[in-house]
C-alpha cells in the first residue's frame, strides 16, 4: 500500500524472505515494513525467521530502519525457541540495526524472557502511543486476548496491522499462556470497533482466502465478528 508519504510492504515468510527455510513457510507468517516516502525512514513489524533479508527488503527501497514494532511475544513473531528449534529475530534485529524495538508495556518483559534483549533496547508504548515518521502516523492499539500485551498498528488512519489479533476470517487462539477469550471478545467488538471501515486489514498470518481485505468486508464476513454476545462467545471459543 502506498499513498502520499506511506509505504507499506506485506512480506511472507517463505516466499519473500527466509526462501530456504521450510518450517519459516509452513508458519505462513507475515512481517511489515511501513516507511516514509519522504524521510526514507521506516520500521519493521514482528522481524523474524531471516532478519538480513528483511533489513534487505528495506535497503532495496532505500530506506533506513529506524526501529521495529512487536505486536506480541510469540517466538514466531520475535524470534527465540519455538519448540526446540531457534527463531531469529528482535535478536539478531538488534545486533544489526541501531533501532530501538516498540513493544506494549504489559509485554515487554515476556519479550525480554523471550528474545534476551535488555530493557535499554526497548521503547515501551501503551495504548494510543503514537509514532510517527515523514507524513505517516502509527498509533498503537493495545489488544489484549491472544496475550495481555498484543498489540496492533493503525497507520494512517487506512491500514490496521494485526498481528495474531485478527486474521481475514479468524481470530487469534486464546488457549495459550496468557490468553484471555473475555478480553478477545471486548477487543473484537469493543476496541477494534472504533477502528474505520475504510481501513484494510493487514494480518500477521497468511491464514484465510486472501492476504488482506478491507475491514469493510472482514466485518460482514468474519463469523468470529458476529457473535452477539460474550456467553455465546464464551460457549463457542470453549469447543475450540
Amino acid at each position: 500500500m502506498s499513498n502520499d508519504a506511506l509505504i507499506l510492504r506485506q512480506l511472507l515468510a517463505g516466499r519473500d524472505f527466509a526462501t530456504a527455510d521450510p518450517t519459516a513457510a509452513q508458519m505462513m507468517n507475515f512481517s511489515y515494513l511501513i516507511g516514509s516516502r519522504t524521510s526514507r525512514e521506516c520500521v519493521l513489524v514482528d522481524p523474524a525467521w531471516d532478519v538480513a533479508g528483511l533489513l534487505a527488503a528495506a535497503a532495496a527501497e532505500d530506506l533506513r530502519v529506524v526501529g521495529a514494532l512487536v505486536t506480541h511475544y510469540h517466538p514466531d513473531h520475535v524470534g527465540g525457541d519455538l519448540f526446540g528449534l531457534h527463531v531469529e529475530g528482535v535478536a539478531e534485529f538488534l545486533a544489526r540495526a541501531a533501532a530501538k524495538v516498540y513493544v506494549q508495556s504489559h509485554e515487554a518483559d515476556g519479550l525480554k524472557q523471550q528474545t534476551g534483549a535488555a530493557e535499554s533496547d526497548l521503547a515501551r508504548v501503551e495504548g494510543g502511543s503514537v509514532l510517527e515518521l515523514d507524513g505517516v502516523k502509527i498509533e498503537f492499539l493495545h489488544t489484549p486476548g491472544h496475550t495481555p500485551g498484543s498489540q496492533c498498528f493503525l497507520v494512517n488512519g487506512q491500514a490496521l496491522v494485526s498481528g495474531d489479533t485478527l486474521f481475514v476470517e479468524g481470530c487469534g487462539r486464546v488457549d495459550l499462556p496468557g490468553g484471555d477469550s473475555a478480553e478477545m471478545y471486548r477487543t473484537l467488538t469493543e476496541r477494534l470497533a472504533k477502528v474505520p471501515s475504510s481501513a484494510v486489514l493487514y494480518p500477521g498470518h497468511n491464514y484465510g482466502p486472501a492476504p488482506s481485505r478491507s475491514l469493510a468486508e472482514e466485518r460482514r464476513r468474519n463469523l468470529y465478528l458476529l457473535i452477539p454476545t460474550l456467553d455465546a462467545w464464551l460457549k463457542i471459543m470453549n469447543r475450540r
